[in-house]
Protein backbone atom coordinates (compact mmCIF):
# COMPACT_ATOMS: atom_id res chain seq x y z
CA UNK A 1 0.00 0.00 0.00
CA UNK A 2 2.75 2.53 0.82
CA UNK A 3 4.35 1.63 -2.66
CA UNK A 4 1.02 2.53 -4.40
CA UNK A 5 0.71 5.50 -2.06
CA UNK A 6 3.78 6.42 -3.68
CA UNK A 7 2.72 5.91 -7.22
CA UNK A 8 -1.00 7.90 -6.93
CA UNK A 9 0.83 11.00 -4.91
CA UNK A 10 3.71 10.95 -8.34
CA UNK A 11 1.03 10.77 -11.14
CA UNK A 12 -0.57 14.10 -9.34
CA UNK A 13 2.39 15.89 -9.14
CA UNK A 14 4.17 14.76 -12.51
CA UNK A 15 0.78 16.05 -14.14
CA UNK A 16 1.34 19.45 -12.30
CA UNK A 17 4.97 20.27 -12.54
CA UNK A 18 5.05 19.12 -16.58
CA UNK A 19 3.32 22.39 -17.51
CA UNK A 20 3.35 24.17 -13.91
CA UNK A 21 5.69 26.70 -15.66
CA UNK A 22 3.11 27.08 -19.08
CA UNK A 23 0.40 27.43 -16.39
CA UNK A 24 1.88 30.19 -14.62
CA UNK A 25 2.63 32.20 -17.43
CA UNK A 26 -0.34 31.91 -19.40
CA UNK A 27 -3.04 31.43 -16.94
CA UNK A 28 -1.82 33.55 -14.25
CA UNK A 29 -0.39 35.50 -16.36
CA UNK A 30 3.17 35.51 -13.89
CA UNK A 31 6.23 36.68 -15.58
CA UNK A 32 9.68 34.76 -15.50
CA UNK A 33 11.09 36.80 -12.91
CA UNK A 34 7.75 36.71 -10.45
CA UNK A 35 7.88 32.70 -11.14
CA UNK A 36 11.35 32.28 -9.95
CA UNK A 37 10.95 34.70 -6.98
CA UNK A 38 8.15 32.60 -6.49
CA UNK A 39 9.69 29.39 -6.22
CA UNK A 40 13.32 31.10 -4.57
CA UNK A 41 10.21 32.80 -1.67
CA UNK A 42 8.99 28.83 -0.80
CA UNK A 43 12.15 27.75 -0.22
CA UNK A 44 13.21 29.97 1.82
CA UNK A 45 9.76 29.03 3.72
CA UNK A 46 10.61 25.15 3.35
CA UNK A 47 14.31 26.35 5.64
CA UNK A 48 11.66 28.64 7.98
CA UNK A 49 9.48 25.39 8.33
CA UNK A 50 11.03 22.35 7.95
CA UNK A 51 11.50 21.66 12.02
CA UNK A 52 8.30 22.82 13.73
CA UNK A 53 6.36 20.90 10.75
CA UNK A 54 9.22 18.13 11.96
CA UNK A 55 8.53 18.94 15.34
CA UNK A 56 4.31 18.88 15.12
CA UNK A 57 4.60 15.56 13.04
CA UNK A 58 6.21 13.88 16.45
CA UNK A 59 3.70 15.08 18.73
CA UNK A 60 0.33 14.61 15.94
CA UNK A 61 2.04 10.88 14.68
CA UNK A 62 2.88 9.79 11.40
CA UNK A 63 -0.03 9.11 9.76
CA UNK A 64 -2.67 11.70 10.36
CA UNK A 65 0.65 14.23 10.25
CA UNK A 66 0.89 12.78 6.31
CA UNK A 67 -2.81 12.54 5.74
CA UNK A 68 -3.11 16.37 6.70
CA UNK A 69 -0.31 17.22 4.45
CA UNK A 70 -1.39 15.40 1.77
CA UNK A 71 -5.41 17.00 2.57
CA UNK A 72 -3.26 20.49 2.00
CA UNK A 73 -1.77 19.63 -1.07
CA UNK A 74 -4.74 18.85 -2.50
CA UNK A 75 -6.50 22.37 -1.57
CA UNK A 76 -3.16 24.32 -2.28
CA UNK A 77 -3.80 22.46 -6.06
CA UNK A 78 -7.25 23.62 -6.22
CA UNK A 79 -6.90 26.98 -5.57
CA UNK A 80 -3.96 27.47 -8.19
CA UNK A 81 -6.97 28.96 -10.60
CA UNK A 82 -8.10 31.24 -8.14
CA UNK A 83 -4.62 33.11 -8.00
CA UNK A 84 -5.31 36.87 -9.22
CA UNK A 85 -2.41 38.42 -8.34
CA UNK A 86 1.71 38.07 -7.56
CA UNK A 87 1.38 38.08 -3.79
CA UNK A 88 -1.50 35.61 -3.84
CA UNK A 89 1.08 33.42 -5.93
CA UNK A 90 3.57 33.58 -3.15
CA UNK A 91 1.57 32.74 -0.52
CA UNK A 92 -0.08 29.78 -2.01
CA UNK A 93 3.46 28.30 -3.27
CA UNK A 94 4.53 28.83 0.05
CA UNK A 95 1.62 27.17 1.59
CA UNK A 96 2.36 24.54 -0.87
CA UNK A 97 6.03 23.94 0.36
CA UNK A 98 5.42 23.94 3.52
CA UNK A 99 2.28 21.61 3.35
CA UNK A 100 4.91 19.10 1.17
CA UNK A 101 7.43 19.13 4.00
CA UNK A 102 4.95 18.00 6.82
CA UNK A 103 3.51 15.68 4.66
CA UNK A 104 6.92 14.18 4.28
CA UNK A 105 7.87 14.18 7.23
CA UNK A 106 4.53 12.13 8.22
CA UNK A 107 5.47 9.83 5.74
CA UNK A 108 8.51 8.58 6.60
CA UNK A 109 7.72 8.61 10.30
CA UNK A 110 4.85 6.73 9.39
CA UNK A 111 6.86 3.99 7.53
CA UNK A 112 9.51 4.12 10.54
CA UNK A 113 6.91 3.24 12.98
CA UNK A 114 5.40 1.07 10.74
CA UNK A 115 7.74 -1.26 9.60
CA UNK A 116 10.44 -3.46 11.25
CA UNK A 117 13.96 -2.14 11.48
CA UNK A 118 15.37 -4.65 9.06
CA UNK A 119 12.20 -3.30 6.41
CA UNK A 120 12.46 -0.22 6.17
CA UNK A 121 15.02 0.80 3.73
CA UNK A 122 13.77 -2.12 1.43
CA UNK A 123 9.79 -0.62 1.41
CA UNK A 124 11.34 2.74 0.69
CA UNK A 125 13.05 1.46 -2.21
CA UNK A 126 9.85 -0.42 -3.55
CA UNK A 127 8.21 3.14 -2.83
CA UNK A 128 10.74 5.10 -5.04
CA UNK A 129 10.60 2.92 -7.89
CA UNK A 130 6.25 3.25 -7.59
CA UNK A 131 7.55 6.94 -7.38
CA UNK A 132 8.94 7.07 -10.60
CA UNK A 133 6.31 5.07 -12.64
CA UNK A 134 4.11 7.15 -11.51
CA UNK A 135 5.71 10.22 -12.50
CA UNK A 136 5.96 8.79 -15.70
CA UNK A 137 2.46 8.46 -16.29
CA UNK A 138 2.03 11.94 -14.87
CA UNK A 139 4.26 13.24 -17.13
CA UNK A 140 2.72 12.04 -19.82
CA UNK A 141 -1.06 13.07 -18.52
CA UNK A 142 0.71 16.74 -18.22
CA UNK A 143 2.16 16.49 -21.54
CA UNK A 144 -1.06 16.10 -23.07
CA UNK A 145 -2.85 18.59 -21.47
CA UNK A 146 0.05 20.71 -23.15
CA UNK A 147 -0.69 19.36 -26.57
CA UNK A 148 -4.52 21.16 -26.02
CA UNK A 149 -2.54 24.40 -26.05
CA UNK A 150 -5.76 26.19 -24.16
CA UNK A 151 -6.16 27.20 -20.78
CA UNK A 152 -9.39 24.92 -20.45
CA UNK A 153 -6.56 22.28 -20.41
CA UNK A 154 -4.39 23.78 -17.96
CA UNK A 155 -6.62 24.65 -15.38
CA UNK A 156 -8.07 20.94 -16.12
CA UNK A 157 -4.55 19.57 -15.74
CA UNK A 158 -3.92 21.12 -12.31
CA UNK A 159 -7.68 20.12 -10.94
CA UNK A 160 -6.69 16.75 -11.88
CA UNK A 161 -3.82 17.06 -10.12
CA UNK A 162 -5.86 18.30 -6.67
CA UNK A 163 -8.45 15.42 -7.07
CA UNK A 164 -5.18 12.86 -7.17
CA UNK A 165 -3.87 14.57 -4.32
CA UNK A 166 -6.74 14.14 -2.64
CA UNK A 167 -7.46 10.46 -3.58
CA UNK A 168 -4.33 10.34 -2.20
CA UNK A 169 -4.94 11.45 0.90
CA UNK A 170 -7.62 9.49 1.61
CA UNK A 171 -5.37 6.13 0.88
CA UNK A 172 -2.95 7.33 3.48
CA UNK A 173 -5.86 7.55 6.30
CA UNK A 174 -7.38 4.03 5.10
CA UNK A 175 -3.56 2.60 5.67
CA UNK A 176 -3.03 0.21 8.43
CA UNK A 177 -2.85 1.67 12.02
CA UNK A 178 1.10 1.89 12.89
CA UNK A 179 2.54 0.84 16.68
CA UNK A 180 1.60 3.61 18.89
CA UNK A 181 4.99 5.74 19.78
CA UNK A 182 4.90 6.63 23.72
CA UNK A 183 6.81 10.19 23.80
CA UNK A 184 9.02 11.42 26.53
CA UNK A 185 8.01 14.99 26.58
CA UNK A 186 11.57 15.91 28.31
CA UNK A 187 13.17 14.80 24.85
CA UNK A 188 10.17 16.39 22.98
CA UNK A 189 10.21 19.45 24.65
CA UNK A 190 13.05 21.06 23.19
CA UNK A 191 12.65 21.30 19.34
CA UNK A 192 16.82 22.50 19.05
CA UNK A 193 18.20 19.87 21.32
CA UNK A 194 19.04 17.94 18.33
CA UNK A 195 21.08 20.55 17.34
CA UNK A 196 23.48 19.56 20.13
CA UNK A 197 23.52 16.16 18.81
CA UNK A 198 27.19 17.35 16.62
CA UNK A 199 27.55 13.95 15.00
CA UNK A 200 24.09 13.73 13.31
CA UNK A 201 24.21 17.48 12.55
CA UNK A 202 27.77 16.87 10.77
CA UNK A 203 26.70 13.66 9.15
CA UNK A 204 23.56 15.93 7.79
CA UNK A 205 25.86 18.62 6.30
CA UNK A 206 27.55 15.66 4.46
CA UNK A 207 24.04 14.18 2.93
CA UNK A 208 22.77 17.76 2.32
CA UNK A 209 26.33 18.20 0.21
CA UNK A 210 25.93 14.79 -1.46
CA UNK A 211 22.34 16.10 -2.66
CA UNK A 212 24.11 18.28 -5.01
CA UNK A 213 24.35 15.06 -7.09
CA UNK A 214 20.66 16.08 -7.82
CA UNK A 215 21.01 19.43 -9.21
CA UNK A 216 24.06 18.27 -11.39
CA UNK A 217 21.86 15.59 -13.09
CA UNK A 218 18.26 17.71 -13.34
CA UNK A 219 20.13 21.22 -14.06
CA UNK A 220 23.85 21.34 -14.68
CA UNK A 221 24.15 18.45 -17.15
CA UNK A 222 21.47 19.78 -19.47
CA UNK A 223 22.77 23.13 -19.55
CA UNK A 224 26.05 22.03 -19.70
CA UNK A 225 24.61 19.53 -22.83
CA UNK A 226 23.04 22.67 -24.79
CA UNK A 227 25.60 25.20 -24.40
CA UNK A 228 28.81 23.59 -24.57
CA UNK A 229 28.07 20.17 -26.35
CA UNK A 230 27.26 19.50 -30.02
CA UNK A 231 24.88 16.87 -28.77
CA UNK A 232 21.08 17.12 -30.23
CA UNK A 233 18.60 18.70 -28.25
CA UNK A 234 16.28 15.59 -27.72
CA UNK A 235 19.06 13.73 -26.19
CA UNK A 236 17.88 15.34 -23.32
CA UNK A 237 14.71 13.77 -23.05
CA UNK A 238 16.52 10.51 -23.86
CA UNK A 239 18.61 10.86 -20.48
CA UNK A 240 16.23 11.62 -18.25
CA UNK A 241 14.24 8.49 -19.62
CA UNK A 242 17.01 6.86 -19.10
CA UNK A 243 17.50 7.96 -15.39
CA UNK A 244 13.84 7.09 -14.79
CA UNK A 245 14.07 3.80 -15.98
CA UNK A 246 17.37 2.92 -14.33
CA UNK A 247 15.46 4.13 -10.80
CA UNK A 248 12.54 2.03 -11.15
CA UNK A 249 14.46 -1.24 -12.38
CA UNK A 250 17.41 -0.98 -9.77
CA UNK A 251 16.54 0.98 -6.71
CA UNK A 252 15.64 -2.22 -5.16
CA UNK A 253 18.73 -4.15 -5.30
CA UNK A 254 20.87 -1.14 -4.86
CA UNK A 255 19.40 -1.00 -1.53
CA UNK A 256 21.34 -3.75 -0.64
CA UNK A 257 24.17 -3.14 2.59
CA UNK A 258 21.84 0.48 3.58
CA UNK A 259 21.22 -1.82 7.15
CA UNK A 260 23.20 -0.69 9.27
CA UNK A 261 25.46 2.80 9.91
CA UNK A 262 28.90 1.34 8.31
CA UNK A 263 26.95 0.17 5.54
CA UNK A 264 25.38 3.09 4.74
CA UNK A 265 28.90 4.70 4.98
CA UNK A 266 30.27 2.53 2.02
CA UNK A 267 27.23 3.37 0.45
CA UNK A 268 27.57 7.33 0.71
CA UNK A 269 31.29 6.78 0.22
CA UNK A 270 30.93 5.06 -3.14
CA UNK A 271 28.10 7.34 -4.89
CA UNK A 272 30.53 10.02 -4.16
CA UNK A 273 33.58 8.67 -5.85
CA UNK A 274 30.80 7.41 -8.85
CA UNK A 275 30.18 11.07 -9.53
CA UNK A 276 33.26 12.39 -8.93
CA UNK A 277 34.27 10.59 -12.07
CA UNK A 278 31.34 11.58 -13.73
CA UNK A 279 32.38 14.96 -13.60
CA UNK A 280 35.14 14.90 -15.79
CA UNK A 281 33.57 12.99 -18.13
CA UNK A 282 31.29 15.54 -18.50
CA UNK A 283 33.89 18.09 -19.13
CA UNK A 284 35.06 15.84 -21.99
CA UNK A 285 31.73 15.64 -23.64
CA UNK A 286 32.86 19.18 -24.09
CA UNK A 287 35.68 18.41 -26.31
CA UNK A 288 34.21 15.15 -28.44
CA UNK A 289 31.69 15.36 -31.53
CA UNK A 290 28.76 13.74 -32.72
CA UNK A 291 28.36 9.67 -31.47
CA UNK A 292 31.12 10.43 -28.64
CA UNK A 293 29.21 13.43 -27.28
CA UNK A 294 26.13 11.49 -26.48
CA UNK A 295 28.34 8.02 -25.15
CA UNK A 296 29.67 10.41 -22.55
CA UNK A 297 26.84 12.05 -21.66
CA UNK A 298 25.18 8.83 -20.95
CA UNK A 299 28.18 7.91 -19.37
CA UNK A 300 27.67 10.77 -17.12
CA UNK A 301 23.50 9.86 -16.43
CA UNK A 302 24.77 6.49 -16.08
CA UNK A 303 27.10 7.32 -13.26
CA UNK A 304 25.19 10.24 -11.53
CA UNK A 305 21.98 7.25 -11.23
CA UNK A 306 24.41 4.86 -9.57
CA UNK A 307 25.31 7.94 -7.36
CA UNK A 308 20.79 8.83 -6.72
CA UNK A 309 20.34 4.53 -6.20
CA UNK A 310 22.82 4.11 -3.70
CA UNK A 311 23.04 7.75 -1.89
CA UNK A 312 19.07 7.34 -1.19
CA UNK A 313 19.22 3.98 0.10
CA UNK A 314 21.55 6.11 2.54
CA UNK A 315 19.45 8.65 3.51
CA UNK A 316 16.14 6.37 4.01
CA UNK A 317 18.97 4.71 6.76
CA UNK A 318 19.74 7.76 8.31
CA UNK A 319 16.18 9.02 8.87
CA UNK A 320 14.17 6.00 10.11
CA UNK A 321 16.68 4.34 11.82
CA UNK A 322 19.34 6.73 13.62
CA UNK A 323 16.90 9.44 15.28
CA UNK A 324 15.01 8.87 18.20
CA UNK A 325 11.18 7.13 17.59
CA UNK A 326 9.34 9.62 19.61
CA UNK A 327 11.85 12.60 18.01
CA UNK A 328 12.21 11.63 14.37
CA UNK A 329 10.46 14.39 12.84
CA UNK A 330 13.10 16.97 14.75
CA UNK A 331 15.75 15.12 13.39
CA UNK A 332 14.42 15.01 9.98
CA UNK A 333 13.10 18.65 10.17
CA UNK A 334 16.87 19.35 11.35
CA UNK A 335 18.23 17.71 8.34
CA UNK A 336 15.25 19.14 5.77
CA UNK A 337 16.69 22.48 7.17
CA UNK A 338 20.60 21.75 6.60
CA UNK A 339 19.25 20.68 3.30
CA UNK A 340 16.91 23.55 2.26
CA UNK A 341 20.18 25.99 3.01
CA UNK A 342 22.22 23.73 0.78
CA UNK A 343 19.66 23.96 -2.05
CA UNK A 344 19.70 28.17 -2.02
CA UNK A 345 23.47 27.85 -3.17
CA UNK A 346 23.65 24.68 -5.21
CA UNK A 347 21.94 26.01 -8.41
CA UNK A 348 23.95 29.00 -8.72
CA UNK A 349 27.25 27.58 -7.43
CA UNK A 350 27.74 25.01 -9.71
CA UNK A 351 25.93 26.54 -12.49
CA UNK A 352 29.14 28.95 -12.02
CA UNK A 353 31.64 26.67 -11.65
CA UNK A 354 30.39 24.12 -14.47
CA UNK A 355 29.09 26.52 -16.99
CA UNK A 356 30.64 29.92 -16.72
CA UNK A 357 34.39 28.46 -16.04
CA UNK A 358 33.68 27.26 -19.78
CA UNK A 359 34.59 23.31 -18.35
CA UNK A 360 37.59 23.22 -16.03
CA UNK A 361 35.10 24.16 -12.88
CA UNK A 362 33.93 20.57 -13.17
CA UNK A 363 37.11 19.78 -11.50
CA UNK A 364 36.56 21.71 -8.40
CA UNK A 365 32.75 19.67 -8.53
CA UNK A 366 34.22 16.17 -8.29
CA UNK A 367 36.99 17.45 -5.74
CA UNK A 368 33.37 18.38 -3.25
CA UNK A 369 32.32 14.67 -4.06
CA UNK A 370 36.06 13.45 -3.17
CA UNK A 371 35.94 15.29 -0.37
CA UNK A 372 32.73 13.86 0.87
CA UNK A 373 33.60 10.40 -0.22
CA UNK A 374 36.64 11.40 2.08
CA UNK A 375 34.83 12.57 5.21
CA UNK A 376 32.15 9.63 4.68
CA UNK A 377 33.54 7.23 6.89
CA UNK A 378 34.36 8.93 10.31
CA UNK A 379 31.40 11.07 10.02
CA UNK A 380 29.11 7.96 10.19
CA UNK A 381 31.51 6.23 12.61
CA UNK A 382 31.39 9.48 14.65
CA UNK A 383 27.46 9.08 14.44
CA UNK A 384 27.21 5.16 15.42
CA UNK A 385 29.10 5.80 18.57
CA UNK A 386 27.59 8.48 19.73
CA UNK A 387 24.42 8.52 21.59
CA UNK A 388 21.08 10.52 20.36
CA UNK A 389 18.91 13.04 22.51
CA UNK A 390 17.23 10.08 23.86
CA UNK A 391 20.84 8.43 25.62
CA UNK A 392 20.69 6.00 23.22
CA UNK A 393 23.66 4.77 20.38
CA UNK A 394 22.12 3.76 16.74
CA UNK A 395 23.40 0.14 17.61
CA UNK A 396 21.45 0.03 21.32
CA UNK A 397 18.24 1.42 19.76
CA UNK A 398 17.77 -1.23 16.92
CA UNK A 399 18.40 -3.87 20.01
CA UNK A 400 15.53 -2.38 21.65
CA UNK A 401 13.53 -1.55 18.10
CA UNK A 402 10.80 -4.62 18.19
CA UNK A 403 8.77 -1.59 19.98
CA UNK A 404 5.14 -1.69 21.38
CA UNK A 405 2.07 -2.67 20.79
CA UNK A 406 0.51 -2.38 17.15
CA UNK A 407 -2.68 -1.20 16.82
CA UNK A 408 -3.62 -2.51 13.61
CA UNK A 409 -1.44 -4.70 11.48
CA UNK A 410 1.76 -3.10 9.81
CA UNK A 411 1.61 -1.71 5.72
CA UNK A 412 3.14 -3.90 3.31
CA UNK A 413 5.47 -2.43 0.55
Amino acid sequence: MIAFQSAMVAIGSGTFLTGSIVFFTHVLGLSPVQIGAGFSIAGLTGVATSLPLGALADRLGGQRSWAIGALSTAMAFAAYPLVDSFVGFVVLMSVAAATDSFANAGRTIYTADAMPAEDRVRTMAYARSYLNAGFTVGTGLGTLALAFDSTGALVAMVLLSAAISLVNAVIVTRLPAAPVVRHDKAVTRSRLAVFRDLPYVTAAVLLAVMMFHSVVLIEIVPLWTITHTDAPKPVLGAMMALNTVLVITLQVPASRGADSLPGTGRLIRRGALVTAIACPVAALAGLTHGGWTVVALTTVVVLITATELWFSAALWFFQTNVPPAASRGVYIGTAQTISSVADIFAPVGLTLLAISTGGWGWWVIAAIFVGCAVVARPAVAWVARTPRIDGLTAAQRTESDPVPEAAGHPAHP
